[in-house]
């Protein structure tokens, strides 16, 4: 793997080295295909979007500033790709089970189950999340999926998405409330 920053693999791009830019797409390729299939529900379409994404990093690496990481601001590009292509970003079958807590509820119980209606019962609150996640507002799903299961801080979230990070933060804490009323109606619904 090439040693070199990313800055400076910029930098030779902007260069006129069309090699580094490579490197950089080899260096990120699959941690952003990766990402965009927890929003995307669909390893095709995340392939689709981080091509065209590398695409308008490529045309746009003029503008980029170093404010944030390269990463980030790639990132960010294909969300908005992502967003002027589909209208509701899903969550993957696989992308829940790393959820780690979400309002209280523990997901990633990584407890062997002691037998198949363990399992199945496991299998049916996942599938039970991942639904009332889906019917999240956009708005509020999208901060949460970047947090929880993407693992970004509040400040990279809010670069990616280009709002203020207090705004992020409120965003996580309605979506957080709006998927635990989703849930508790849910279990309601079940008991009746």
């Amino acid at each position: 793997m090439d040693e070199r920053s990313d800055q400076e693999l910029i930098e030779l791009t902007r260069g006129g080295e069309t090699a580094a830019f490579d490197l950089l797409v080899r260096r990120y390729q699959e941690r952003l295909v990766h990402s965009l299939e927890h929003l995307l529900s669909s390893r095709e379409d995340a392939l689709d979007i981080a091509q065209q994404a590398f695409l308008l990093a490529w045309r746009k690496l003029s503008s980029y500033r170093g404010e944030s990481s390269f990463y980030s601001w790639l990132y960010r590009i294909a969300v908005n790709a992502a967003a002027s292509h589909f209208r509701r970003p899903t969550v993957s079958a696989g992308s829940l089970d790393q959820l780690h807590d979400v309002g209280g509820i523990e997901l990633s119980d990584r407890r062997v189950p002691s037998g198949p209606g363990q399992s199945l019962e496991q299998d049916e609150e996942i599938q039970r999340v991942r639904q009332a996640l889906q019917q999240v507002t956009e708005e509020f799903r999208q901060p949460l999926i970047l947090r929880e299961i993407e693992g970004f801080s509040y400040e990279q979230i809010a670069e990616i998405l280009g709002i203020p990070s207090g705004t992020v933060r409120s965003r996580i804490f309605r979506a957080r409330q709006e998927l635990m009323e989703r849930l508790d109606r849910d279990r309601r619904a079940d008991a009746d």
